[in-house]
């Protein structure tokens, strides 16, 4: 019979918390369903997720699953971590913030010298050290899951980093943050950039700090990150020219949507201006794709030249759906033919 996969989860918050049930629920009919060899070489097994990190404290995961927090033990290095659980993966579902960027990037070092894959939804060492990340990846042939970082359930990534090989993609349009485009459609019928805010926080959408969401930033740190699968732009050298949704955004908003138009909060990255992202309040026309996603959905637009344009839109922002996209991506790898692992 062949062995399930070991999976150490690091981050136990929401988007961790669905992974975890996304992983118990579904991983051994998801991997039989692809029917080709994992990474053993066999057919057939699953994925098991063996051991849970947090911030101090850790949960080696047995038969009755992840104990409640209380019974965790201290938090060992992930390098002791990896050789006891044999783990084939792992997956980052940490805090994405600045001051954490360094030991994000040594945890994916780590992963990567002791032969396991690494999924993540953490973006702040994504954007802080690309290429190292890259190189280290490809040079150990092992998998770097970012689907997760460029907009929860939406397959952005994938589609910029597999489906439009080859194509002559000269820029990409996209709403990928699911905050500000409800926040902005909430005040375009008439409430409150407060209020508005506060209904996000309400229905799950917003997080208790919104200022990434509202400034641009975390739009721009997705589309940064889909420009360096592109066009192997270096995601953290780019310059990023930011405008927010504040107070004023309000009028405009109204404005647009009395005309049958709607104000979106838009990142555009082009090969006509290399080396830059921007996010900008646009007035979008109906029949544009930005136009028709509803509250926290998301789309992007590649436009492709000659070819047209090639749009891939939904995947409301939650934590279900990031759990959902690191799923696909440490399925994908699990499954992969061993020779092609490192395909970045």
């Amino acid at each position: 019979m062949v062995p399930d996969v070991p999976v150490l989860l690091l981050g136990y918050g929401p988007v961790g918390m669905a992974y975890a049930e996304l992983l118990a629920r579904v991983s051994k009919a998801a991997v039989s369903k692809a029917a080709v060899p994992d990474v053993t070489g066999q057919r057939g097994g699953g994925l098991r997720l063996a051991a849970v990190v947090g911030r101090s404290a850790q949960c080696v995961v047995g038969e009755d699953g992840v104990r409640p927090r209380a019974e965790w033990e201290p938090r060992t290095p992930l390098a002791d971590l990896l050789d006891q659980t044999g783990a084939r993966v792992v997956v980052q579902a940490t805090p994405s913030h600045p001051d954490l960027a360094a030991p994000a990037v040594e945890d994916a070092l780590t992963a990567w010298r002791h032969g396991a894959h690494l999924v993540t939804a953490t973006k702040c060492h994504v954007l802080a050290d690309w290429r190292r990340l890259r190189q280290v990846s490809t040079q150990a042939r092992l998998g770097f899951g970012l689907s997760a970082t460029t907009g929860a359930a939406l397959p952005a990534a994938d589609v910029a980093r597999s489906a439009l090989l080859g194509y002559d993609v000269q820029a990409v349009r996209a709403c990928l943050n699911g905050t500000s485009t409800y926040v902005v459609d909430r005040m375009s019928e008439g409430m409150t950039l407060a209020e508005a805010v506060g209904e996000a926080r309400r229905r799950g959408i917003a997080e208790a700090d919104p200022s990434a969401d509202l400034s641009g930033a975390d739009a721009a740190g997705k589309v940064r990150i889909l420009a360096g699968l592109l066009w192997d732009w270096d995601v953290s050298t780019l310059d990023v020219d930011l405008a927010p949704v504040d107070e004023g955004t309000a009028a405009e908003a109204v404005a647009a949507r009395r005309s049958g138009a709607r104000l979106r909060p838009v990142a555009t990255a082009s090969l006509d201006q290399p080396g830059t992202v921007r996010v900008r309040l646009a007035r979008v026309e109906q029949g544009d794709p930005l136009h028709a996603i509803n509250g926290p959905e998301k789309a992007v637009s590649y436009d492709c030249g000659e070819v047209g344009v090639v749009t891939v839109s939904g995947g409301a922002s939650s934590p279900l759906g990031a759990a959902t996209a690191m799923l696909k991506d440490t399925l994908r790898y699990v499954t992969a033919d061993p020779l092609r692992l490192g395909a970045p």
